[in-house]
């Protein structure tokens, strides 16, 4: 049964394929998180390894947010590894074993990345498809990513 909830299903449509994108990218960044947690050598191995989980933990509820968030649009959530790298707008470097400075060098340039992507997807949520419930949701997202993206540019600096 489709929502009546005030959007169009045109706009409803619109709206789940900018969400479908977004989990796919939050699925490759747990994905590279998670990579990372379990493959960093050291000096700040323990620091690193500790940090690197929180943000695995952290992209885990974003993922599962993000996917309920399509569902509740009446959309289908995306679920497959196949379908993550065919929509995801992030590079994976499969085979790759980076030093510790090097992962959080591409942890940082995903999570830009993302943010880049979700303060044009707000702007057109809001007002090309006239959700600012999802579009309130995207921004909440955003500031979540933009202090990660901090942290970890404090990390590097």
């Amino acid at each position: 049964m489709k929502p009546n909830i005030g959007i169009s299903e045109k706009n409803l449509e619109g709206v789940i394929k900018i969400l479908s994108t977004l989990l796919a990218d939050e699925y490759v960044l747990y994905t590279k998180a998670r990579n990372y947690h379990w493959n960093v050598v050291g000096m700040q191995f323990n620091e690193l390894h500790k940090f690197f989980q929180s943000l695995y933990e952290e992209l885990n509820e974003y993922v599962d947010d993000v996917a309920e968030r399509i569902r509740t649009l009446g959309g289908n959530a995306v679920a497959t590894l196949k379908e993550f790298l065919e929509l995801t707008r992030l590079k994976e470097h499969p085979g790759e074993y980076p030093d510790a400075k090097t992962m959080l060098s591409n942890l940082l340039n995903d999570y830009e990345t993302i943010i880049r992507n979700l303060r044009d997807d707000i702007v057109t949520v809001g007002e090309k498809y006239q959700d600012l419930g999802t579009a309130d949701f995207l921004t909440e997202l955003m500031e979540k990513h933009e202090k990660t993206a901090w942290m970890l540019r404090s990390f590097l600096s």
